[in-house]
Parts: structure tokens; sequence; C-alpha cells
């Protein structure tokens, strides 16, 4: 049985948004408090072998309005911006379901992980981010003599 962990990242626990919206007393506050305007943005997290993969979905987003950067403390952070589309002259908008503004996601990344060889890519609306690992290092072994 796998988990898959759905739903938006103020109820992620493992999302560090689901933990700075949340007062010292434990109360969550509301996502408009933390970000005047925010976009839902879907992130899957893939632990390999070698890296951690992160894929975002991005529609309608450029690759010049998406920004990845690694914070102090290994914590990863994928935003930026939708553009609004503005209606023209003598045009209206009858309907608006998409969203536009501004998103932020950030992720603590585990021990071991190589935060100076990080690599992002951006293809058909979907930002892949790749943080690999350190190499596993394999015990030294080196016999002990017994005396007596």
């Amino acid at each position: 049985m796998s988990l898959v962990r759905s739903g938006g990242n103020v109820f992620d626990p493992l999302s560090l948004d689901f933990w700075a919206s949340a007062d010292p007393l434990g109360v969550v506050r509301p996502l408009a408090e933390q970000c005047p305007v925010l976009t839902n943005v879907r992130v899957d997290w893939k632990e390999t072998p070698d890296a951690h993969v992160f894929r975002a979905d991005l529609p309608g987003v450029k690759k010049d309005a998406a920004r990845v950067e690694v914070e102090d403390g290994g914590v990863l952070v994928i935003s930026g911006e939708r553009a609004r589309e503005e209606a023209g002259e003598g045009e209206a908008w009858r309907l608006v379901e998409r969203s536009s503004g501004g998103f932020r996601r950030r992720f603590r990344l585990p021990r071991g992980a190589r935060l100076d060889q990080v690599r992002a890519s951006m293809e058909d609306g979907v930002l892949t981010v790749t943080v690999p690992k350190e190499e596993a290092k394999k015990p030294q072994v080196r016999a002990v003599e017994i005396s007596g």
C-alpha cells in the first residue's frame, strides 16, 4: 500500500508552509495573512537512491517568472508568479476561474542533500528540481588485536 498525499500546503505537515501558518498557541491562521495573493501549486517530492526530485505543476507560468532558491538551513523554496491576463479595449471578462498571482512553497531538505549541486529545469509547465544526495559512506573496518 502506498501513501499518497494530496491537498493544499496548509494541511501538509511535511511542508514548511504548514508550520509557518501556526501561531505559538497552535491556531492555524488563514492563508491570506501569510501571502496576500497565493496560487495553489501542487508539488510531488520523490526520493531516489541518488537524489530528491521535486516536480511542480506550473501551467501558464513563464520560465523567467519561476524561482528556485536554497535558504540557509537546507530549505528549498519554489516561488514565482502567474501573470493575470488583462482584458483589451472593448473586451470584458465573463468568467475567470484560472488563478493568478504569487506562489511560494518551502521544503526542509534532509541531511545529506548536496545543496551546492541543485539543478532545475522546466518543460511543458512542469518545473523539475533535482537535489543530489551525498554518497553513502561505507564503514571502515579494522581489526583490533586482543591482548592477554
